[in-house]
C-alpha cells in the first residue's frame, strides 16, 4: 500500500475554489453554536470570511453500519447544510479509518484479507450515507492513504519534544512510540481534566454514561488500546503514536519508519488528514460524544504539540440509545441500518434521527418511527394537495434558491440556536397548518389567484424548509427511492397511496349517491367512519376532496 501524494490540482478539482464569490446571509450574525472545550454556546464567527472548514470522524469501517454511527453523520449533515444555507462556501472532510486492530482480529477470524473487510464495509457506509441523503463530503480520506503525513507529524512532535521513542534492549527502535503527556502542560483542556468548575448538563449526562476522563473505571464502549496499556510507557496516561505490530498482524499491515516498523496510532490519524486537507486550524472538528475521550482529546494535545493549532470548535452528537442504554455493537444491541429500512422508507428513518438537537440524546424506539411516518404522511399530503391546485410544483432550482434571510423567521432562529431541530421542525408544521388552512377556504375565496399565490408561497417555503433539513422529499434521493409517493408532481405514486386512493374515493362516490338520495344519514356516516380513520373531507364547488388529519 503507498502513500497518497497531493494531486498537483487537488485544491482546483476538489476544494471550493476561493475565487468563488461567496455571498453569505445576514442571519449568519444570529448563530451560536455550542463548543465542548469551553462548554458553552457561543456566537460563531469562521476564522475565514465566508468560508467554513469542518473535519468530523467517520467510521472505523469494520462491520456494518448500525443506526447508531448514522444518527451522527445525520446530525452533521444537517450542521453542514445549515452553513451552506447561509451562504456559506464549506470545506467538509470526513475520513474513514481502514486500518485498526479490530479490522485485523475479526479479517483473521474470518479467513479475510484485512484490506478487503474494510473495502467491503466502507461500501456499505457508503451506501447507507447516501440512501439516507447524508450528502458526500469534499473529501473523505482513508487512514491507509496517509501514512507519510502521520510520520512526519510524529517527527514534528517528538522533535518537539513531546514524543519519545521506546528503544529495546540493544538501543534499537521497537515500533512503539508515545506522546508524553506530563511534557504538555495543556493536556486536559478538552474535557476539563483539571477543572472543579460544575459543567452544564449535557456534559454531565454524558460523564455520567461514559466515556469520559471525569468517570474513572472499566470504559465499557472502548476498551484500552492494548499499545496504550504497555509498561513501556513513561507515565499511564501517556498514549500511542505508532504501535509495534502484534505477531499476528499481516506483513501487509506493516510500514517501516524512522522509529520502527508498524503501524499509526488510533488518534494520529485525524490530526494528520485534517491538517492535510484543512491546513493550519480550521472552524470546526465533529464528531460522536463517545469520541470526546480519549479520541478527541489526545487529538488536540499532539496536533498542538506539533506546532499546529487545533480547531477552532469542537462538537460532538450525542448517542442513539436503547431503555436508556447507548446503542454500541459491542454491547449487542446495535441495529444495522439494512435491517431498519428493510421495514421503513429511507426518509422516516433520516427523519427519526434528526428529530432531536444533535446534542440530545436520542431514543431509539417502535414509537419515535411511528411519529417520523406520522410526520411523512403529513408532509407528503400537503406538497401533494398544494401541487394538486396550482397544476405544478414549484421546481428544486426555486426551492434552493431560497436563501436563509428569506425563510420563516422562527425556522432560522430555531437553527441558529445551536442547530435546534425541534424547533425548526415545529416551525415547518407551523407553515403546514397554515397552508393546510388556505387549501381548505380556497374555494371560498373571491380572488382565487392571490389565493394560490399565497398557497404557492408556503410551498416553497415549506419545501425550502425541509431541503434544509436534508428532507424535502422531490429532492434525490427520496425521488428515485420512491419516498416522495403521492407529493411528487407527475412523479409516480406509491403502491400504499395508489390503494388508499382507490378506497377512498370509493367511499366518496358512495357518499355523494348516498347525498343525492338525500340519505343523510348513511353520508354522514361514511364521513365519521372515514373521520375515524384519521381521513379529513372536504366539500367544494368541484366536488370532496380528502387529506389525512
Amino acid at each position: 500500500m503507498g502513500n497518497s501524494q497531493e494531486p498537483h490540482d487537488f485544491n482546483i478539482s476538489v476544494m471550493p475554489s476561493s475565487l468563488t464569490p461567496v455571498h453569505v446571509a445576514k442571519a449568519a450574525e444570529g448563530l451560536n453554536l455550542y463548543d465542548t472545550a469551553s462548554h458553552q454556546v457561543s456566537h460563531f464567527v469562521p476564522l475565514k470570511p465566508g468560508r467554513v472548514g469542518i473535519y468530523v470522524c467517520g467510521a472505523t469501517v469494520q462491520s456494518s453500519p448500525h443506526i447508531g454511527h448514522i444518527r451522527a453523520a445525520v446530525a452533521f449533515d444537517v450542521i453542514r447544510r445549515w452553513f451552506l444555507k447561509l451562504g456559506y462556501q464549506v470545506t467538509f472532510v470526513r475520513n474513514v479509518t481502514d486500518i485498526d486492530d479490530k479490522i485485523l482480529d475479526k479479517a483473521a477470524a474470518a479467513g479475510q484479507r484485512w484490506w478487503a473487510r474494510a473495502y467491503y464495509y466502507e461500501r456499505e457506509f457508503t451506501e447507507a450515507y447516501n440512501t439516507l441523503g447524508v450528502l458526500p463530503p469534499t473529501v473523505e480520506p482513508r487512514a491507509t492513504g496517509h501514512m507519510s503525513d502521520m510520520i512526519n507529524l510524529i517527527q514534528r512532535i517528538i522533535d518537539n519534544g513531546h514524543g519519545y521513542v521506546v528503544l529495546d534492549d540493544e538501543g534499537k527502535p521497537t515500533g512503539n512510540v508515545y506522546f508524553d503527556v506530563a511534557s504538555w502542560p495543556h493536556y486536559g483542556e478538552l474535557t476539563h481534566q483539571k477543572q472543579t468548575a460544575e459543567v452544564d448538563e449535557a456534559a454531565a449526562v454524558a460523564d455520567r454514561m461514559g466515556p469520559s476522563v471525569d468517570a474513572t473505571g472499566t470504559d465499557k464502549y472502548n476498551p484500552v488500546d492494548p499499545a496504550d496499556a504497555s509498561p513501556d510507557k513513561h507515565d499511564p496516561r501517556d498514549f500511542a503514536l505508532w504501535k509495534a505490530p502484534k505477531d499476528t498482524d499481516p506483513e501487509d499491515a506493516r510500514w517501516s519508519t524512522p522509529f520502527g516498523v508498524g503501524r499509526p496510532g488510533w488518534h494520529i490519524e485525524c490530526s494528520a488528514m485534517s491538517h492535510r486537507y484543512l491546513g493550519d486550524g480550521f472552524d470546526i472538528h465533529g464528531g460522536g460524544l463517545d469520541l470526546r475521550f480519549p479520541h478527541h482529546e489526545n487529538e488536540m494535545a499532539q496536533t498542538r504539540a506539533a506546532g499546529y493549532p487545533s480547531a477552532a470548535r469542537w462538537m460532538h452528537s450525542a448517542w442513539v440509545t436503547a431503555k436508556g442504554e447507548k446503542m454500541s455493537k459491542s454491547l449487542g444491541t446495535g441495529l444495522s441500518v439494512p435491517s431498519v429500512l428493510a421495514e421503513h422508507s429511507a426518509w422516516v428513518v433520516r427523519y427519526a434521527l434528526g428529530s432531536v438537537q444533535y446534542r440530545s440524546m436520542l431514543e431509539w424506539s417502535d414509537q419515535a418511527l411511528v411519529e417520523a411516518q406520522a410526520a411523512y404522511d403529513r408532509v407528503s399530503n400537503f406538497i401533494e394537495r398544494a401541487g394538486v391546485v396550482l397544476g405544478e410544483q414549484p421546481t428544486r432550482d426555486e426551492v434552493v434558491a431560497v436563501s436563509a434571510d428569506e425563510l420563516p423567521a422562527d425556522f432560522v432562529a430555531a437553527l441558529n440556536d445551536d442547530i435546534n431541530v425541534s424547533g425548526a421542525t415545529a416551525a415547518i408544521f407551523t407553515a403546514i397548518r397554515s397552508g393546510n388552512t388556505l387549501l381548505s377556504k380556497l374555494a371560498d375565496r373571491v380572488d382565487s389567484e392571490a389565493a394560490k399565490a399565497e398557497v404557492r408561497e408556503t410551498l416553497v417555503a415549506v419545501r425550502a424548509m425541509l431541503d434544509t433539513l436534508g428532507l424535502d422529499p422531490l429532492a434525490e434521493p427520496w425521488l428515485s427511492d420512491g419516498a416522495a409517493g403521492g407529493a411528487g408532481a407527475g412523479a409516480g405514486e406509491s403502491p400504499e397511496h395508489t390503494a388508499l386512493e382507490a378506497l377512498i374515493a370509493e367511499q366518496l362516490q358512495a357518499r355523494q349517491e348516498a347525498r343525492k338520495a338525500r340519505d343523510f344519514a348513511k353520508a354522514d356516516a361514511i364521513r365519521d367512519a372515514l373521520s375515524a380513520a384519521g381521513i379529513a373531507i372536504e366539500d367544494g364547488p368541484q366536488g370532496s376532496t380528502w387529506s389525512l388529519k
